[in-house]
């Protein structure tokens, strides 16, 4: 039995290439998430995936969009695996057991950490300016991915923004691993998750029939796009 703080669209459980692109899906979380339509909720997109689809929401809604930065820590023979990860606010968590199974050195932990939180720091200074975050406290928000897979990284996410005192924090993604909605949702007051699959093997991008790499140049237009319109 799932908790009751999660919401899923039943129609589109355990199928695949459900979504035409990112900007669709974020299309089907808006309807999803039309309680927050011209409240005082902020949606928190992670780039560079996040953003076509948190500036969907955005847009749809009339909320401010505002960049949540968190990276992946990765081995430098791998970046598709992460064994961590670092947040916007410095917040650093890292998978003790993967370290452990990767037989990763503490040099290589700890240079992957340094890197990482290079990276971080300036995106948050490229997609945040001179904006800060300390104008979420009170506010509920939304805090938003292309999807999700182990969830580690949304996990560390969810965590900085805790530490924001937002009123409400709420997640939406367009697709995710039954088990890995489960955990998020134990450390939110909900999530939203169109397309909530179970089985052995689980990949983001079977959620869409076209995926491709969304660029840090590309992210950074949409977004400056959408807050010169004002929300």
């Amino acid at each position: 039995m799932e908790p009751d703080n999660i919401v899923e669209l039943p129609d589109l459980c355990n199928r695949t290439r459900v979504f035409q692109d990112r900007e669709h899906a974020g299309q089907v979380l808006a309807q999803m998430l039309r309680a927050y339509e011209d409240t005082s909720a902020t949606v928190l997109a992670i780039p560079a995936g996040g953003v076509p689809v948190g500036a969907e929401i955005a847009r749809e809604l009339h909320l401010p969009l505002y960049a949540a930065v968190v990276s992946k820590i990765t081995p430098p023979w791998n970046s598709e695996v992460g064994y961590g990860a670092v947040a916007f606010d410095g917040t650093v968590r890292l998978n003790e057991a993967l370290v452990k199974r990767l037989n990763l050195s503490q040099k290589h932990v700890e240079e992957g950490i340094i890197e990482t939180q290079e990276k971080v720091r300036r995106r948050t200074s490229l997609f945040q300016g001179d904006q800060t975050l300390e104008a979420l406290a009170g506010r509920p928000a939304i805090l938003v991915d292309d999807g999700l897979a182990s969830g580690f990284t949304m996990y560390v996410a969810v965590e900085a923004l805790l530490k924001k005192s937002s009123s409400e924090v709420v997640v939406a993604v367009p697709t995710g691993p039954s088990h890995t909605v489960q955990r998020i949702a134990a450390n939110v007051n909900r999530i939203y998750c169109a397309n909530i699959r179970s089985g052995i093997s689980f990949a983001v991008a079977d959620a869409y029939r076209h995926w491709s790499d969304v660029t840090e140049e590309k992210a950074l237009k949409l977004f400056r796009q959408l807050s010169t319109q004002g929300f």
